[in-house]
């Protein structure tokens, strides 16, 4: 296989340096960048096959360079490194067409893992776990595994039921008086499982199987 060429979008120097000398044993850095414009005049440049950047840049936000960047790359994979652990952001961009979203507290380790993820699994869709309050997608596991539609947890299938009524995230947080990022851990740790790359299939999935 060849190597994956990434291209790196963030405000922090010193932090670009760092994934930089951790992703160039085994990828190719083919540049980084500061702002979202630079980060789109490159990407049309060079094409990279995976992007790591921040939900916040100078200019448009990256999410908004993600989008347009999906639109103009749409084989690139977007993998987000960020602060923001908010529910809707992390909703937002797995919708703009997000592989991973980690936060920039996860191990060297974990980011490898993710990366390396990305690459081999076109499909693939980071996990969600619960780690001291934070949502994070750091542990690559390959291709979405399947599972029973029946094996649902109840928090699980009390989510998936306010979803298919056409709840936001938000709202679903209230009603069970939970956090948003909770829901979003359950919501994708779904989609995950059953293998749905959108929020509408899981509804579809949902309805279909007659599970929430």
């Amino acid at each position: 296989m060849r190597t994956a060429r990434i291209l790196l979008a963030d405000s922090q120097v010193l932090l670009m340096e760092a994934v930089t000398k951790l992703l160039e044993p085994e990828f190719s850095v083919v540049g980084t960048v500061a702002n979202s414009r630079e980060l789109l005049r490159l990407a049309v440049e060079t094409k990279p096959d995976m992007v790591v950047l921040d939900v916040s840049l100078v200019g448009l936000s990256g999410l908004e360079a993600g989008r347009l960047l999906k639109a103009a790359l749409p084989a690139t994979r977007l993998i987000y490194l960020t602060l923001d652990e908010d529910g809707d952001m992390i909703d937002k961009a797995f919708r703009i067409g997000a592989s991973a979203y980690l936060l920039k507290s996860c191990t060297a380790a974990e980011l490898l893992a993710a990366v390396r993820g990305v690459w081999l699994h076109p499909s693939y869709r980071s996990p969600f776990v619960t780690r001291s309050k934070t949502v994070v997608g750091c542990m690559a596991r390959g291709q979405a595994r399947q599972s029973n539609p029946l094996q649902l947890t109840l928090r699980q299938r009390e989510v998936l039921q306010l979803l298919v009524a056409g709840r936001s995230m938000k709202e679903v947080a209230f009603a069970l008086r939970i956090k948003p990022r909770t829901v979003a851990y359950h919501k994708y740790r779904m989609m995950q499982d059953f293998n749905l790359n959108s929020s509408a299939a899981l509804v579809r999935f949902a309805l279909r199987e007659q599970v929430a």
